[in-house]
């Protein structure tokens, strides 16, 4: 190692949602030269750790105290303001964003909308969950439906779900056999012991058979779904049974009965065995602004203020309002290019305000943007795992100023 490289260990990477804490970055001239233990996807995250440093009014470079004035004028003065949380920011900018919302009477909206059904399935529901750390150390029976983590969620099997040793699996992916459903095109870890074929279309009902089956009532007959059952009964003679599922978009479909039919056989699966359901989360620290939010106002996302005090409308968010153009104005913060594509473009004709990493290169071309550092490259504070695990963030480089320091001259801006 060159003497003017320095490591720093311990960073937690959001690449993805396993926000995995056991990286070593290797710095060199101000660069990331190297992120030891990050797989490829962490490594594409941290990069070179350089990003733009810009601050523009109307296109134009401008002092950030102008740039602040003029999104303060416009946030002020907006009747319906939206102000909507990306990636890549730590809690506690998440934090100040709520207090800006409050301070503005804005929806308060964020990507969580993206994978709302899981969400709602587990309020309607309840949900029988577990951490990772958990899985890895009690997990005998894994059954992967319709995901195979490699390409998301590189390190999920190596880390938690599958090889690792643990006190009832002390011979790690020895002691655990592991299933793949596949469901239409979305398929199972390829070197599974067991698998078992499930058509798009049948998905509900075939969890709503296995469901049947362990609960010991009458279950269909149908060839179509007698995999269904046998696996059922397959779950219910296993010690510590981990459901994993993915509950990002595009991953699988948004159909909040799949969701619900998930979380229900999992409750159903804790009579004859233990189970615990576990939902695959994007990175980014999405599952910190939900913690934040939930924490802060009871709701974990389409939280509008606008009624004087918090009230949830998980039907009527961003989206919804972005294309019902009841949006005067917006504040966006995090990283523009994780704003789903439906978004950007009810965005794209608003007066709208970019406050996050790589906020200058914005689609949607702000009228005001601020660029400030990635949380966990270059701004420390809190990050949630997709367990809601709260983890610290480590930054390995200086750089633009903070996100949360600059909601919070903001608010300032506002009079809060």
């Amino acid at each position: 190692m060159s003497p003017a490289a320095r490591t720093v260990e311990h960073v937690t990477c959001l690449g993805c949602g396993c926000a995995c804490d056991d990286i070593t970055v290797v710095v060199k001239q101000d660069r990331v030269a190297e992120t030891r233990n990050a797989c490829a996807l962490g490594a594409a995250w941290f990069g070179d750790g350089r990003i733009p440093q810009d601050v523009r009014v109307n296109g134009r470079a401008a002092p950030l105290e102008r740039a602040l004035g003029e999104a303060a004028r416009m946030l002020g003065a907006a009747k319906r303001p939206l102000v909507y949380l990306a990636a890549d920011l730590s809690c506690e900018a998440q934090r100040e964003a709520v207090a800006l919302s409050d301070r503005l009477g804005a929806m308060l909206d964020s990507i969580t909308a993206a994978a709302a059904a899981g969400v709602l399935a587990a309020q309607r529901r309840g949900r029988a969950g577990a951490t990772l750390g958990e899985i890895r150390q009690r997990a005998d029976v894994i059954v992967f439906w319709g995901v195979d983590p490699v390409a998301r969620y590189p390190r999920f099997a190596t880390r938690y779900a599958v090889e690792p040793r643990g006190l009832e699996a002390p011979r790690g992916r020895g002691s655990r056999t592991v299933i793949a459903v596949d469901v239409g095109a979305g398929r199972g870890p390829a070197d599974a012991d067991a698998r078992v074929e499930i058509a798009g279309g049948d998905e509900v009902d075939a969890l709503g058979v296995m469901r049947a089956t362990v609960q010991g009532r009458v279950a269909s007959d149908e060839a179509r779904f007698r995999g269904s059952a046998e696996l059922a009964g397959r779950m219910s003679q296993g010690r510590y049974v981990a459901l994993v599922a993915d509950g990002e978009p595009g991953a699988a479909p948004a159909d909040p009965d799949r969701a619900e039919a998930l979380v229900t056989l999992a409750q159903a699966l804790n009579a004859p065995t233990r189970c615990a359901l576990i939902v695959l989360r994007g990175g980014g620290n999405r599952s910190g602004a939900d913690a934040v939010l939930t924490w802060q106002t009871g709701f974990p996302f389409a939280v509008d203020f606008a009624p004087g005090f918090p009230t949830y409308r998980p039907h009527a968010g961003a989206a919804a309002l972005l294309a019902a153009r009841e949006i005067d104005a917006a504040l966006v913060i995090g990283s523009p290019a994780s704003i789903p594509a439906p978004l950007i473009g009810g965005l794209a004709g608003l007066p709208t305000v970019a406050i996050g990493p790589r906020a200058s290169a914005a689609a949607f071309k702000p009228a005001v943007s601020v660029d400030t550092g990635i949380a966990g490259i270059h701004e420390g504070g809190t990050a949630y795992r997709m367990d809601e695990v709260p983890l610290p963030l480590r930054p390995a480089l200086a750089g633009p100023p903070t996100a949360a320091g600059t909601l919070r001259a903001l608010r300032e801006r506002l009079g809060a």
